[in-house]
């Protein structure tokens, strides 16, 4: 790997650490600078401005199978030498497993994908032009509606930043990436009824956050679920926003983590190469599109990312690993570059950085046509509590809209959509053209599920 100028106190700091190792030992360091800003505007005023910049290293120690792992917060020599006695003292008092090991360098064999992740001109913004632009935001969804009768909350972030690792392994890898959002929650009333609408614009730096966008999503979903009723009970297809299907795969990901089924965890267990999904299904977790803001040059053990298919076809081929997961479940698994990191202050786990469906080749209109009755979930309640990547069951409260005659209809409200998370991956009708990168580990876009339980009056 080159290293180039932005990088060079990082990577130096993290190789004179891994050059630490004595006989017998691997030695890993990885360190992250980072600055970011948040900006929460609350009834037309500043709520709170914070503006923090974070340094730190973690490390980690293997003997004899036996990991340590400790970190600091600063980047300063003295520290972060006694971080490495820390981990080495860890690893005095582990238990040894046979798997433990940091990545080698044939693990980490390949190239990296060349990726464009970062924008100079982010730095460049002063914090107050980003102040106007939140409570700018902020007049602007309060006066483009006469039914918009106040903002629940508008915010800004953006951050910068920098990571380093090396081991003694021989393994080095650096990253750095800038990341900027904006959003805004309307509240629409028409005497009658109270709703609220949540818009946003993501990317790469301020300039990229369209604040058209965000006002029009606002005020839109708001305003179209006034007046909403409670429907009767049915089986019926349902539409789920791509919000909405984010959040369905943000629960599914858990069953594609290999450390989740190497405990037993995983609704696919022992389903590998067999079908679990509608066969015009293709999932993949692809952190090379510099699209996505989970998008990485490298994993958390310094692995160069690549495109990883879940579902082709509607088979499963496999599950996500780190270094230590793949040696654990043995054969000729390998790992699958999905080490993450929760920062400097955890060691990698596994995890999915770019989860999201492909190939989607359907308008959300021609989806709208495509059945002569179904419930649009706008947004839904409880996905956490109300599923289980387990079982597979799926049951939360939702609200949206009914279609017919290929367009929206009435508004619906206190729903409970229920079925099965490998029901709902088997009765995928059709995959949206539409689809929206969001901030986390997956994109959404429009899905049609030829049915699915709903619950109201």
């Amino acid at each position: 790997m080159t290293t180039t100028k932005h990088d060079t106190s990082l990577s130096d700091l993290c190789r004179a650490v891994a050059a630490q190792a004595s006989g017998g030992e691997q030695v890993e360091a990885y360190a992250v600078r980072s600055s970011e800003t948040d900006i929460d505007v609350f009834d037309g005023a500043i709520e709170s401005l914070t503006v923090a910049d974070v340094a730190g290293v973690g490390v980690r120690v293997v003997v004899d199978g036996r990991q340590g792992f400790a970190w600091c917060g600063t980047l300063d020599d003295d520290v972060v030498a006694e971080t490495l006695a820390e981990a080495r003292d860890n690893a005095r008092f582990a238990q040894a497993e046979a798997w433990n090991g940091l990545a080698t360098t044939s693990d980490a064999a390949g190239n990296a994908p060349e990726l464009q992740l970062w924008d100079d001109a982010l730095a460049a913004v002063s914090i107050d032009d980003k102040v106007e632009f939140t409570l700018a935001l902020d007049g602007r969804v309060r006066g483009a509606d006469s039914r918009i009768r106040g903002v629940e909350s508008t915010s800004y972030g953006d951050g910068t930043i920098e990571a380093a690792l090396a081991s003694s392994l021989g393994v080095a890898a650096s990253m750095r990436r800038t990341l900027a959002s904006a959003s805004s929650v309307a509240i629409a009333d028409d005497g009658t009824s109270t709703q609220t609408g949540y818009g946003f614009s993501v990317g790469r730096s301020f300039a990229d956050l369209d604040p058209d966008d965000i006002v029009r999503l606002a005020v839109d979903r708001s305003t179209r679920l006034l007046g909403a009723t409670q429907p009767a009970s049915r089986r019926l297809p349902v539409i789920l926003d791509p919000l909405v299907t984010a959040s369905f795969l943000g629960v599914l990901a858990a069953a594609f983590n290999g450390e989740s089924a190497l405990k037993g965890r995983s609704l696919f267990l022992d389903r590998v190469g067999q079908q679990i999904a509608a066969s015009r299904v293709q999932v993949v977790d692809d952190p090379t599109d510099g699209r996505s803001l989970g998008a990485s040059a490298y994993d958390g053990e310094g692995v160069p990312c690549r495109r990883n298919a879940l579902i082709v076809d509607g088979i499963m081929q496999g599950f996500l690993h780190n270094t230590i997961t793949a040696r654990r479940a043995g054969g000729d698994t390998r790992t699958t570059a999905s080490a993450v990191r929760g920062g400097y202050r955890s060691a990698p786990g596994v995890g999915v950085r770019a989860l999201r469906f492909d190939g989607g080749d359907t308008a959300p209109e021609a989806m709208f046509a495509q059945v002569p009755e179904a419930l649009y979930v706008q947004e839904v309640h409880g996905i956490h509590s109300g599923t289980n990547p387990i079982s597979g069951d799926f049951s939360v409260g939702a609200e949206g809209l009914m279609v017919r005659g290929g367009a929206f209809a009435e508004p619906v409200r206190e729903v409970t959509i229920a079925s099965t998370l490998p029901r709902m991956l088997l009765d995928v009708a059709a995959v949206g053209d539409d689809l929206t990168f969001l901030p986390g580990g997956a994109a959404g876009l429009t899905l049609l599920l030829a049915e699915m339980t709903m619950s109201g009056s």
